[in-house]
């Protein structure tokens, strides 16, 4: 296979039209039969893929031009609370602030280090960021709509029984709320990019969602929910866990292409 080729059949599993703009073919390349899959790419981890023979390496979190144009796709965010019946004027107030704050961090970024390093080493790199997380999205939903859902003690419960989950160093945690409170309603909110934040979470509480499922909350914006008194339970899950659970379904499809898989860092299933 090649660069573009496993590109496509990452975005034809969550039926994506188009590469977002979190996910990039960084360097391309042909003839691809092994790769390093991993979550984050550095120098280090090329050379790495280099000495492990590998002729590729598809990486996970934005890197490059995709680590500046990562705020697009919060866009997702909007879709997800008009869903669960939140206003199209909130949600697009909540999604602006978050885009303002992640673009401003992200001007920050050496883009160019890691791409300019496998280009250097003839190292075809790729990130593939929306797609796996849709994966795990799905995946996590498919859960918890097969489980009995009435105290957020069973949201954590169900989640814990995905093997990525099960298998994490770190716990699925209700830092907001109780988890002896009922579940009126869920949302989960996860591959859009980023988690929401105060504003976000926010906005689903006061609109009738009373619990909140988040991939991992900042510090900051879990204080403000806190010394704000927002009313509401907000589950996070565990980034690892979630990233490694659509990074080891991708896994699967490319070794039934043909592709031969070396996992780095991505929690097992065992």
């Amino acid at each position: 296979m090649n660069t573009e080729e496993i590109m496509d059949l990452a975005l034809k599993l969550v039926d994506m039209n188009c590469i977002p703009a979190d996910s990039a073919i960084h360097v391309s390349g042909m003839n691809i039969s092994k790769v390093l899959l991993c979550i984050d790419a550095s120098t280090a981890e090329l050379i790495l893929a280099k000495n492990l023979g590998c002729n590729a390496v598809i990486t996970h979190h934005p890197i490059g031009k995709a680590s500046l144009n990562f705020h697009l796709v919060f866009d997702r965010h909007v879709d997800y609370m008009l869903e669960h019946g939140i206003p199209r004027y909130i949600a697009e107030e909540a999604v602006r602030k978050l885009k303002e704050r992640i673009a401003l961090r992200t001007h920050t970024t050496i883009y160019t280090h890691t791409g300019a390093a496998a280009e250097k080493l003839n190292m075809p790199l790729i990130n593939i960021h929306l797609p796996c997380d849709e994966l795990m999205r799905l995946t996590i939903l498919s859960q918890l709509r097969s489980s009995k859902i009435e105290k957020v003690s069973d949201i954590k419960a169900a989640i814990e029984e995905i093997p990525e989950f099960r298998n994490s160093a770190t716990r699925v945690q209700i830092p907001h709320g109780d988890s002896f409170n009922k579940v009126s309603k869920y949302a989960l909110v996860v591959a859009a990019g980023t988690n929401g934040g105060y504003h976000i979470a926010k906005a689903y509480f006061e609109h009738g969602i009373s619990t909140v499922i988040f991939l991992h909350v900042n510090g900051e914006d879990l204080a403000r929910l806190k010394e704000n008194k927002v009313n509401g339970n907000l589950v996070i899950l565990g980034h690892l866990a979630g990233d490694s659970v659509g990074l080891n379904l991708f896994a699967d499809v490319l070794e039934k292409e043909g592709i031969e898989v070396v996992k780095l860092g991505i929690l097992g299933r065992d």
